[in-house]
């Protein structure tokens, strides 16, 4: 077993005063970061050591000064009452042998913040921070020794005097010798620890040399040119004892000053109490979500000491896009920059205000696209193990996970429905059935907890099936623009329909998959089956929709529920036509584009993509946008910005539009008969409007390129295929065989 299950929880308090109370009371401590330390002496020459560690909070180990691994925000955040990762460090290098050696881990509050009832336990509350470590050591000799975090380690407050996954870091420089504590061991399950399982946190991009900006009312800002998520790293020369402030925003307002109501109340501050002479320093238990940042206590900001860092799960990028139109190349790069951004250890909805949630509802209508930017796999497996642990017994799925603060219920269709959509997605990319084997109990959970809710609205009624949607706490086609009202958050499509559409579509995948498996699907084909009859005579007339939204033909189409599709989609065609554009919200538009284009209104799909006026993924670059954005009017023609109580100028669930662009413009998609990119379609839709298009995939097996242009009245393709892949072509209606290696055809207009 691994040596951390023999170590000791260890918890820091003040040390008692001679009448018996602590001299450091709670309000004093509270979100105070701690050292725990040790010193020890090696006995020989070391051959291999190794560093198994986890906190509850998230730690920074350093042996004999210097850091363990480049890991940040470690442990990172699962669902902390039944997983925690523990991450194990080479150290060998660090440690001198037979020689005096210290161990210090300092511990930052991180994301136990949320302070959820079952983090907290008779030993430590959910806001509390601990360690748990244990330092292994082989000898050249073959003896082993083992140092363990228990009573003979030491502690004290660090010089981070204030840390907050919202409100950001403060610390006092001028702090000499920080305050002892007194250590003590504590209670505390080790049967969650897990070994590390997701994607590192890590250190990525560097941007540097911000311009200066003084702002109408004097404010100070530095503007990056780049909406990020991670921290500023800055370098100044202020007397002992001067206080230099941060604060850290998404964009101006239309007077060209620091805007930061849309944070709500996340203050999003670097605090630090100056030591006096020249000295650099980074925060290193938070993140901000931020392009701009407004500096108090320096006297004139010089760019060239400060630059902002990146900070995101370690996932490496597969795709690659460019094209004729360079909005639309920008597009791509601001759904590169909202991913990186949004994938911090969980698929996360905005980096910036007091929310910061894995929303399952955004993670499944971007995963597809996920997995087409980066390589995703390891990423989203560790956040489906926490979804499992979330997952009531009844089969219910929460609508954020790791649950959180908010509490922010269950059940929500197209947002709990990411239990069955994500691991097919990833199936489908990846090729791995093993996701699908793994994940099948918690999908068949979900889809029976629909179906039960289902049984329960039909009971009385005569009828064999009703919709499965209940109650309040649904979020339906969420902040979609077709009720007439552009603050609203719920779209005008009926929530039933929603839930009706969501079951019958998840039903599929569930089917599908249990045939891959070897499973039983008999009930729920049946299920699939009396679900469309009702959604047919409930809300369709024919082949058209009863009500008239755009969402509500997408998933009639989408999920394959209409008997005259091409009537469904001229229907759609016609709304769109009319509203001038999109108006569908979270759940609609993420099958808008592909409703459109796979029924033969792709000249329509392109019409949309090119829109630059509101609401458009265009528009938002004529207002400067380097991100996707929660709205499709944060900001406003007229430089007012959108209620500031839900405007995130960083979320990506809008840009799964990149997933449509990637399979139909570029042309490559995995074959669902073969997934993993074992067998490949191509089949790219082109339009005249965008005479060039190039753009890549790398897989397991291999780049996939697709490159074409239109000149002198003929398309000319040019697509690579690796080898041991199968591939196919169909552009235009007509049908090719594709071999290894590239393939160069032309067809005339």
């Amino acid at each position: 077993m691994n040596a951390i299950y023999d170590a000791k929880w260890l918890k820091a308090e003040g040390k008692r005063n001679k009448r018996g109370f602590f001299k450091t009371n709670r309000k004093r401590g509270k979100y105070r970061a701690v050292e725990f330390l040790k010193e020890f002496t090696l006995n020989g020459r070391v051959a291999e050591a190794t560093l198994d560690i986890t906190a509850l909070g998230v730690f920074e180990a350093y042996i004999n000064g210097k850091k363990a691994g480049c890991d940040v925000l470690c442990p990172g955040w699962t669902s902390y009452a039944k997983r925690l990762q523990y991450f194990t460090y080479d150290v060998t290098t660090l440690l001198y042998g037979e020689k005096a050696n210290s161990l210090t881990v300092e511990v930052g509050t991180g994301w136990r913040f949320h302070n959820v009832k079952e983090w907290s336990t008779d030993e430590i509350a959910g806001d509390g921070t601990a360690l748990l470590c244990a330092l292994s050591v082989k000898y050249a000799d073959g003896i082993e020794e083992r140092f363990i975090s228990d009573e003979s380690w030491r502690a004290r407050y660090s010089r981070t005097v204030f840390n907050h996954i919202y409100d950001g870091e403060t610390a006092d420089l001028t702090i000499k010798e920080p305050e002892e504590l007194r250590v003590k061991v504590f209670t505390h399950p080790k049967s969650v620890l897990i070994p590390a399982e997701g994607e590192r946190i890590r250190e990525r991009e560097v941007i540097r040399m911000p311009a200066p900006i003084i702002t109408p009312k004097g404010e100070k800002v530095l503007d990056f040119g780049q909406e990020l998520t991670g921290y500023v790293e800055f370098t100044a020369r202020e007397k002992a004892g001067a206080k230099i402030r941060i604060r850290h925003f998404e964009t101006l307002d239309k007077e060209g000053c620091v805007y930061t109501a849309n944070l709500r109340s996340a203050k999003q501050e670097v605090n630090v109490v100056c030591p006096g002479g020249e000295f650099t320093f980074k925060p290193r238990f938070t993140f901000y979500g931020f392009r701009y940042i407004a500096v108090e206590g320096v006297e004139n900001p010089d760019p060239a000491d400060f630059k902002a860092i990146s900070v995101y799960s370690d996932i490496k990028r597969t795709s690659t896009f460019e094209c004729s139109d360079p909005m639309l190349n920008k597009l791509y790069e601001n759904v590169l920059w909202g991913q990186r951004g949004n994938f911090l250890d969980v698929p996360t909805d905005c980096p910036q205000r007091d929310e910061r949630l894995g929303w399952t509802g955004d993670a499944q209508v971007f995963a597809k696209t996920a997995a087409i930017n980066f390589d995703v796999k390891k990423f989203f497996l560790k956040w489906l193990n926490d979804l499992r642990a979330e997952q009531k017994p009844d089969g219910n799925i929460p609508n954020t996970c790791p649950v959180n603060r908010f509490r922010n219920g269950y059940g929500s269709t197209g947002w709990a429905d990411a239990a069955v959509i994500v691991p097919w997605e990833l199936y489908l990319a990846y090729g791995d059935a093993e996701i699908l084997r793994k994940n099948y109990p918690m999908m068949k959970g979900w889809v029976d907890y629909m179906a039960h809710i289902a049984e329960a609205n039909a009971r009385g009624t005569g009828k064999d099936f009703v919709h499965p949607w209940r109650g309040s706490g649904h979020y339906g086609d969420w902040l979609a623009l077709d009720n007439g009202n552009d603050e609203a958050v719920r779209g005008r499509t009926d929530q039933g329909l929603i839930a009706t559409a969501y079951l019958i579509g998840s039903t599929e995948i569930l089917i599908k998959t249990g045939k891959l498996l070897g499973e039983d699907i008999t009930y729920y084909e049946k299920l699939r089956d009396d679900a469309a009859d009702f959604f047919r005579k409930e809300y369709m007339t024919g082949g058209r929709m009863k009500q008239d939204t755009e969402t509500a033909c997408v998933l009639a189409l989408e999920f394959g529920l209409s008997k005259d599709p091409a009537a469904t989609a001229k229907q759609l065609d016609e709304y769109v036509a009319a509203a001038g554009g999109l108006n569908t919200g979270f759940l609609g538009t993420a099958y808008l584009m592909y409703a459109l284009s796979a029924n033969g209104y792709a000249s329509r799909a392109y019409d949309l993509l090119l829109k630059k006026t509101p609401p458009s993924w265009l528009y938002p670059i004529t207002k400067g946008a380097t991100t996707v954005w929660e709205r499709w009017n944060s900001i406003k023609p007229d430089g007012s910005f959108a209620s500031a109580g839900m405007n995130s100028l960083n979320h990506y669930a809008y840009g799964a539009v990149f997933g449509w662009m990637f399979t139909n413009m570029v042309g490559i998609s995995p074959d669902e008969s073969a997934p993993g990119y074992a067998r490949v379609i191509y089949a790219p839709i082109p339009d005249k409007r965008i005479s060039r298009v190039k753009g890549s995939i790398t897989t397991a097996r291999g780049t996939i390129t697709s490159e074409y242009e239109f000149r002198e009245g003929a398309w000319y393709f040019a697509v690579t295929v690796p080898e041991g892949v199968e591939a196919s072509a169909k552009i235009f209606g007509k049908e090719r065989a594709l071999v290894a290696g590239t393939n160069e055809f032309s067809i005339e207009e």
